[in-house]
């Protein structure tokens, strides 16, 4: 596992998305109710930026065409065959990795 710093836990409040790079990766981080969840950028339907989308407790919706997942599982809200890439997070401290 090679976990890389993306954040700190004061970059993103509750219920925030962001895009952030993980060794020139595009990661979509969210924070919900204070645990932080991480996913590919980039949505299953067209490639929408999922951490530009919004982000409804453990729901994101892609914001070009609103395809929805959930982003503790990766798994499609309206067609659970569809799934998008999850990441393993941790908080040390003030810092957030994710395990790219």
């Amino acid at each position: 596992m090679t976990f890389i710093k993306v954040a700190t836990i004061h970059d993103l409040k509750d219920g925030e998305a962001k895009v952030v790079d993980a060794n020139g990766t595009p990661i979509a981080l969210y924070r919900v109710n204070g645990k932080f969840y991480a996913t590919t950028n980039t949505c299953a339907h067209r490639g929408g930026p999922l951490g530009e989308g919004v982000l409804d407790n453990e729901v994101i919706t892609c914001p070009w065409h609103g395809w929805r997942f959930n982003v503790a599982s990766g798994i499609n809200v309206i067609m659970p065959s569809i799934k998008i890439q999850t990441y393993k997070v941790e908080v040390r401290s003030d810092d957030v990795f994710v395990d790219v």
